[in-house]
């Protein structure tokens, strides 16, 4: 019974430090540095308003461009797309991609695992000329193995014939 005292001093002590949770300075983990999840001038670390996030890439930059039937040839949407993704990618360097091909479902599967390799090493080709490091891309065809959208319109159709630039790397702190 002689620890009691001294355990119930330690724990009105050890209570008392927490009463402050701003006594290191502004910031909740005494860092200086806004703890995990908060803001920094407004900009939640990697969430869509992040500039260096995946998710700002995906949201903001965008990570898809969209191909005309039997095409592999880049429109003006699609460049400006890639335009965006070539600025980020070069001002993100931490970051590699993988380009994924599709294709609509119309058509064998071996046609289509070779337009989408065409449509993914379009969207490669015209990066790499941007200025990004051929090294950071790889491509991979899904053919039309890989729908987002499954009905047999031409608007599903539409969304399906695309290359999708996914994201791996990054920071890791």
């Amino acid at each position: 019974m002689k620890f009691l005292p001294m355990a119930v001093l330690v724990a009105a002590v050890a209570l008392s430090a927490c009463t402050n949770p701003n006594r290191f300075g502004d910031d909740a983990n005494g860092s200086g540095n806004p703890a995990i999840g908060q803001p920094l001038n407004g900009i939640v670390p990697g969430s869509a308003n992040d500039p260096t996030s995946v998710a700002y890439f995906n949201q903001a930059v965008g990570d898809r461009v969209l191909f005309l039937i039997d095409q592999s040839a880049l429109t003006d949407v699609g460049r400006a797309t890639l335009d965006g993704q070539a600025t980020w990618l070069m001002t993100n360097n931490d970051y590699q991609a993988v380009i994924e091909g599709h294709a609509d479902e119309q058509g064998t599967r071996e046609y289509n695992l070779a337009l989408g390799a065409r449509r993914a090493n379009a969207a490669r080709e015209y990066l790499v000329s941007k200025g990004v490091p051929a090294a950071r891309l790889r491509v991979v065809s899904y053919g039309k193995e890989r729908p987002i959208e499954i009905c047999s319109n031409e608007a599903c159709y539409a969304k399906n014939r695309r290359a999708v630039t996914v994201l791996a790397g990054g920071q890791t702190s």
